[in-house]
């Protein structure tokens, strides 16, 4: 993965295309959902794409979260630091001054490209699968299902703790999932080990909130799930 082709860096600010941040999320994270459709009423510029140049940029710590606390769409100008500041955490933000995401950082870091764009292109890939691979068994174990209409699925925030910044080559595999539902709203969290050389050298943790949940029905979540996987190999056969 080249991550330049997936946005532009002008005067320490991050910008992205529709067509570039659509391009990441299904040829990098093979997450298909529509709204990084090129042509989305509501295009969302995908959480993952953030989280990977600001790493690339800034570096990864043994100790890190990131809060996403606003949507980046074709329109935002991503402010970049040009270096880490003294204090242990930090806000990413806007032309406008608006927070997009928080990160809460703490202990070594490092700037070694190859562990880093190891890392990311390992993590995104996990994460770009969480529907249908993870989300659909998780959804029926509880008896819920996110709106087939309008499936509301928000990445809250993810974090992420590594022992040893380990030369090799990395792995990230899925340990287990949750869903806590709270009447029409779930928390999910999804865990994962790090490895190197079948080594884990760290974990992590993705969070998202599911809204509008309702009763599970077999066939409907069948219908999503086969529009989903039609949609994904219609674009990977063009």
């Amino acid at each position: 993965m080249n991550l330049d082709d997936f946005y532009t860096y002008k005067d320490n600010a991050v910008s992205f295309t529709r067509e570039q941040a659509s391009a990441f999320a299904k040829d990098v994270a093979g997450d298909f959902n529509p709204i990084h459709d090129v042509d989305a009423k509501r295009f969302c510029v995908p959480g993952d794409l953030l989280f990977s140049v600001v790493a690339t940029k800034l570096g990864v710590s043994k100790s890190m979260r990131f809060v996403f606390q606003s949507m980046v769409n074709e329109s935002t100008q991503v402010q970049i630091p040009n270096a880490l500041a003294s204090e242990s955490d930090f806000e990413v933000c806007d032309q406008n001054e608006k927070t997009l995401m928080r990160i809460e950082r703490s202990d070594a870091s490092t700037s070694n490209q190859e562990f880093i764009v190891g890392l990311i292109e390992r993590y995104v890939e996990f994460s770009g699968h969480t529907f249908p691979d993870i989300l659909t068994p998780l959804m029926k174990s509880k008896g819920v299902m996110i709106n087939p209409a309008r499936p509301l699925v928000i990445y809250t925030n993810m974090e992420i703790h590594i022992d040893d910044f380990a030369n090799g080559e990395m792995s990230l595999d899925f340990a287990s999932a949750s869903l806590d539902v709270d009447e029409k709203k779930g928390r999910v969290e999804l865990k994962f080990d790090v490895e190197v050389d079948g080594t884990t050298i760290g974990h992590g943790i993705k969070n998202m909130v599911l809204g509008g949940l309702r009763a599970y029905e077999q066939s409907v979540i069948d219908t999503l799930v086969l529009e989903y996987n039609e949609t994904k190999a219609g674009y990977l056969s063009a």
